[in-house]
């Protein structure tokens, strides 16, 4: 099977606490992916993108992001991508029809906060990402995967539901 490409775009996911700033700030490296990778025997390649909050992404940069994929060898490819805005670009791919199976992902802690729900989440993705060829975006969290219409961030509940379209 051919490798899986991780295409990390920052977010809540990336981000690490910076002692001199303060805060917390995306890890440009992708460390985090990079330490869950290390632990599998999947067939992955990772690639750092855009190095963004989701709330930071425009439209310039899902243009971007679209063409990463479009240009991509790969056909199965997981998008680490912030919350607060993956429907937006979730749609954008949808509506650029790539005809790549393309999953999206995420975590609302970061990795490096507490690794439970990003890992959990990437496992998710990387398994559906391989488990089918049909073509299209789907996204998979907190225990749900499925077309990027029907999952949605719940921001009164701060978890990700299903929902009927």
């Amino acid at each position: 099977m051919p490798p899986v490409l991780i295409l990390s775009t920052g977010g809540t996911f990336n981000k690490v606490y910076d002692p001199i700033r303060g805060e917390l700030v995306i890890d440009p490296q992708a460390r985090a992916l990079h330490t869950i990778a290390a632990k599998w025997q999947a067939d992955l390649a990772i690639d750092t993108l855009i190095h963004k909050d989701s709330l930071q992404m425009g439209d310039g940069d899902r243009a971007e992001l679209i063409d990463a994929v479009r240009t991509a060898s790969a056909d199965r490819i997981v998008i680490v991508h912030g919350t607060d805005t993956m429907d937006q670009s979730a749609r954008a791919l949808a509506d650029a029809k790539l005809g790549k199976r393309i999953i999206l992902t995420g975590a609302m802690v970061p990795f490096h906060i507490d690794p439970v729900e990003a890992t959990a989440n990437l496992s998710a993705a990387i398994t559906h990402a391989q488990a089918d060829d049909a073509p299209g975006v789907y996204l998979a969290l907190h225990g749900f995967f499925g077309p990027h219409e029907t999952i949605v961030k719940d921001r009164r509940a701060g978890r990700f539901v299903r929902i009927t379209p």
